[in-house]
């Protein structure tokens, strides 16, 4: 080495501390690789994404590589420091060349080069697989021996090199990933993937038309106010009971009593004969299992019923999808019956509003994890019977009882929300 010119020195350091660079860089960019994009890429034959999805299924042999590779040219970087240094300074340059080289190697072979593979990872890392796939061929035995010694040292902590963790993704870090997407996934898109991603923590009673509002045809009524309800039915499949919901036949499509009807052959009989037998649910039944439910039955409305097996309400395919895109309906509220804007900026709402809807049309901040409807939600914040005239504050929102019909709330009137008392904080009630 003394015979060598001090030009080549300083070639071969700088090439050592580029070397040392490129380990240092491509290290952390393997390891932060988006690795569902590099799989979508390798499946789509990109060779650098290939190679990279190999090296990274034993992360053990690709470590153990690259340190072998950086730790030896950062050593030999230092001695050709140290023989620089005798040269130009003798013994009292030694500590100087130390220095510089910890600063320079810090600089521009750790930070700066990590920096950058950090911000752009596949620019570095699907380069840096085809040159390590030939340097882990070449160097095999060393490194085997590098991995065995580890594994060894790491099973006498009690760990398993043998375990590769997988890197799969929990509904919360899905959601978070959804949600730090930006601009490359459109909002509506965004709400619902979120929207898919919650249907487990919704309930089919969450979202079911309650029993007192469901509609349908009792076979006990005359014929003729039978036929007239049919006339002004707006919906494709009709419930059929006899004597109240408590007797379910079924449910008949809408298009099977027109035919009946036009072949004269419609009547109480007919309509019992083309009943298609009810389809019951649970009505804690979770809505992503529903929606396997209605897709494995091939069915569209399902009777919801609670644990004795009373009807509890309905649900339908619509109702299903529509917590994932949204109301079909064009309307800005969940109903012009349940919500009637007024003219002094304050709300008439029907106390059989569903509290879900009304957070969802109106984007009022409500607990949901409670009561179903608005009367259930001030009735278990005034945990008395309601009377007229009554006020209270509803989760920050003023809310005066307008109308009750016997032990419920008809009507009431909803103010804009105060910042009076935080969010979820107790409500006052005064009459």
């Amino acid at each position: 080495m003394d015979e060598l010119p001090l030009p080549a020195l300083f070639a071969a350091l700088v090439i050592l501390l580029a070397l040392s660079a490129f380990f240092s860089g491509s290290e952390t960019a393997l390891m932060t690789l988006n690795r569902y994009r590099m799989k979508r890429l390798a499946d789509a034959g990109h060779r650098g994404a290939r190679k990279a999805q190999t090296l990274l299924e034993r992360p053990d042999r690709l470590i153990g590589l690259i340190l072998l590779g950086n730790n030896f040219v950062n050593i030999l970087a230092s001695s050709l420091a140290t023989v620089i240094a005798l040269r130009l300074g003798g013994q009292g340059a030694i500590a100087i060349a130390a220095g510089v080289l910890t600063f320079v190697v810090l600089i521009f072979s750790e930070v700066a080069p990590k920096t950058l593979a950090a911000l752009h990872p596949e620019t570095l890392a699907f380069p840096a697989a085809h040159v390590y796939s030939l340097l882990l061929k070449l160097t095999w035995p060393l490194v085997r021996v590098v991995n065995l010694l580890a594994n060894q040292l790491l099973r006498l902590l009690g760990v398993s090199p043998d375990e590769i963790a997988e890197h799969g993704l929990d509904s919360e870090e899905l959601r978070a990933a959804v949600h730090e997407a930006g601009a490359l996934i459109p909002r509506r898109h965004q709400r619902m993937l979120l929207a898919v991603l919650d249907l487990e923590k919704v309930r089919v009673e969450d979202i079911m038309v309650p029993r007192n509002e469901i509609d349908g045809i009792d076979l006990a009524e005359p014929f003729d106010d039978i036929v007239q309800q049919l006339r002004d039915m707006p919906y494709t499949r009709v419930l059929v009971c006899e004597g109240g919901l408590d007797e379910i036949i079924g449910f008949v499509h809408a298009r099977k009593l027109m035919q009946a009807a036009v072949a004269g052959e419609l009547d109480k009989e007919r309509i019992r004969a083309l009943c298609r037998p009810p389809y019951y649910v649970p009505a804690a039944t979770p809505l992503n299992q529903q929606l396997l439910e209605f897709q494995r039955t091939r069915r569209r409305i399902a009777l919801a019923v609670d644990e004795y097996g009373d009807v509890l309400g309905l649900v339908t395919m619509a109702d299903l999808l529509g917590e994932i895109v949204g109301e079909f309906a064009t309307e800005p509220v969940p109903n012009d019956r349940d919500v009637q804007p007024q003219a002094d900026g304050t709300w008439l709402v029907s106390g059989s509003a569903n509290v879900r809807e009304l957070v969802r049309a109106m984007h009022w901040e409500l607990p949901t994890d409670g009561p179903k409807t608005l009367n259930g939600l001030i009735l278990e914040q005034l945990e008395a019977l309601p009377h007229v005239g009554t006020s209270l504050l509803l989760n920050g929102y003023p809310v005066d009882i307008v109308q009750t019909q016997g032990n419920i709330v008809k009507l009431a009137r909803v103010h804009p929300r105060v910042r009076v008392n935080a969010p979820g904080s107790a409500s006052s009630a005064h009459c």
